[in-house]
């Protein structure tokens, strides 16, 4: 009974951590490719006052949250050519404690900005449309997927 109770002991502190890590990466690879992809792109109605404002509505109910993200980037392109980036990443970033990478190709995205002087409740956002190269958060060093964008380069 008890070298069963050890083996127990060991798969759940040993293996539950691990299967816990990949869940958590899985669901970040899923929320980018929900959240920043838009490929083709979608029209969204009048009354949500602009592509942003329609789009980021959606965000923050994937999300979750009454919050307003300030900036929020969404991608026109292929998920294929932009998960090909991720294959090798060479750099880590310290300050987010992964992988990333530094896009060779642009691509045409959106970047929705918060606009300013408006009531809390209530978030309307500016669009700007822009062919950039990307700083990608990648899910590891190779063989990875992007998992969040950093920035524009």
């Amino acid at each position: 009974m008890a070298p069963r109770v050890v083996q127990l002991l060991f798969l759940r502190l040993v293996l539950e951590p691990a299967l816990v890590e990949n869940i958590q990466l899985q669901l970040a690879i899923k929320n980018f490719r929900t959240l920043h992809i838009d490929y083709p792109k979608v029209n969204y109605a009048k009354r949500f006052r602009g592509y942003c404002s329609g789009l980021m509505s959606y965000v923050r109910g994937r999300q979750q949250s009454w919050y307003c993200p300030k900036i929020h980037y969404v991608l026109h392109a292929p998920w294929t050519a932009i998960k090909k980036f991720c294959k090798y990443s060479e750099s880590f970033c310290e300050n987010y404690n992964e992988y990333c990478t530094v896009t060779q190709d642009s691509f045409p995205l959106t970047i929705c900005s918060l606009s300013s002087k408006q009531p809390p409740t209530s978030c309307h956002y500016t669009s700007t449309l822009t062919d950039q190269r990307l700083y990608l958060l990648c899910s590891q060093k190779y063989d990875a997927e992007p998992i969040d964008i950093m920035g524009l380069y």
